[in-house]
């Protein structure tokens, strides 16, 4: 007997107009990055987590406290600095004298929009607390599985791994990050509005959240029911292929890659208005997506660039 398909879960008007007024309002608060913001919100929507990486001064803990601020979750920020202990991010079980046992006390991941500031500058074993949590949507302490609230969603952010006082994020741990982003420095009449303009932290301060869980849910939700057709997953298989072949890549792109390339791309159709995802959708993501997942030799050049590399070797049938 046929299996019966899925039903499609469509935006309504009203959540369509509140994630349009979102990514407006995170617009007017980082200056001059629309393409930026609207990845971040394809994270979001692709029930993936966020990492930004840039020089320090460029607005990625804008970025990260714009969002928070308009997404109208609940929100805990933790700074990532050498002497962090995994500890301060999961929480702890303590002795109580009182019922003579041990009481888990949470730690600031138990929240539904965590900003890890500067994740990079904490030892390798506090970045690896974040592991279970990001894949699992739990934590494990003393043998208790505790669940986090949803939707989760981490943002990131990091400095280039050359600068001084920095860890270089493990392969396991950047491959929980659905997309990476850089915002770069702006152009001459953005960075003009910023200097001329009110300071962000206030602006961020008086913002409004404009969405909610239910809101967030239901958007991904619908997201996660956008089409994509045969043809279509077999052109992110192919890109798979060639990332595993292609010269100057050591390690080549996993299926869980690939699964993630296609949720953030029913993400990106359904924010431009489409049921369906189109090669474009996965084009604009293919190096935000896979970039950071791939493992390449000494002399091959940026991560970046091997992907526009693979992915102008694919061509679409």
């Amino acid at each position: 007997m046929a299996s019966t398909p899925a039903r499609a879960v469509m935006l309504t008007d009203d959540l369509r107009a509140a994630l349009d007024r979102a990514m407006t309002q995170v617009n007017t608060l980082v200056l001059g990055k629309p393409l930026e913001v609207r990845l971040a919100f394809v994270a979001l929507l692709s029930d993936g987590h966020l990492l930004i990486e840039d020089l320090p001064g460029l607005g990625k803990t804008t970025l990260a406290h714009a969002l928070a601020a308009t997404l109208g979750l609940e929100f805990q920020r933790v700074q990532f600095t050498s002497d962090l202990l995994p500890a301060d991010v999961v929480g702890v079980s303590v002795f109580d004298a009182q019922s003579r046992r041990f009481e888990f006390h949470p730690g600031p991941v138990f929240t539904q929009v965590l900003l890890a500031d500067e994740i990079n500058r904490a030892p390798p074993r506090t970045q690896s607390a974040l592991l279970e949590a990001m894949a699992e949507h739990q934590v494990t302490v003393d043998g208790t599985t505790h669940r986090l609230e949803e939707p989760f969603f981490v943002i990131a952010t990091q400095n280039p791994v050359d600068l001084s006082g920095t860890y270089p994020l493990p392969d396991s741990q950047l491959d929980r990050f659905l997309l990476r982003l850089s915002l770069g420095y702006p152009d001459d009449r953005t960075e003009r509005d910023l200097l001329a303009g009110a300071d962000r932290r206030t602006l961020i301060a008086r913002s409004h959240p404009l969405l909610g869980s239910e809101e967030v849910l239901a958007a991904r939700e619908a997201a996660a029911s956008v089409h994509a057709s045969e043809a279509l997953i077999g052109y992110v298989q192919s890109l798979l292929a060639q990332s595993r072949k292609h010269p100057g890549v050591r390690v080549g792109l996993s299926p869980r890659a690939g699964l993630a390339l296609l949720r953030a791309a029913r993400a990106h159709a359904l924010l431009l208005g489409r049921q369906h995802v189109l090669p474009e959708d996965v084009q604009s993501l293919f190096i935000p997506v896979a970039a950071h997942r791939l493992v390449a030799d000494a002399d091959a050049g940026s991560d970046a660039a091997l992907a526009k590399s693979i992915l102008h070797a694919v061509p679409v049938d």
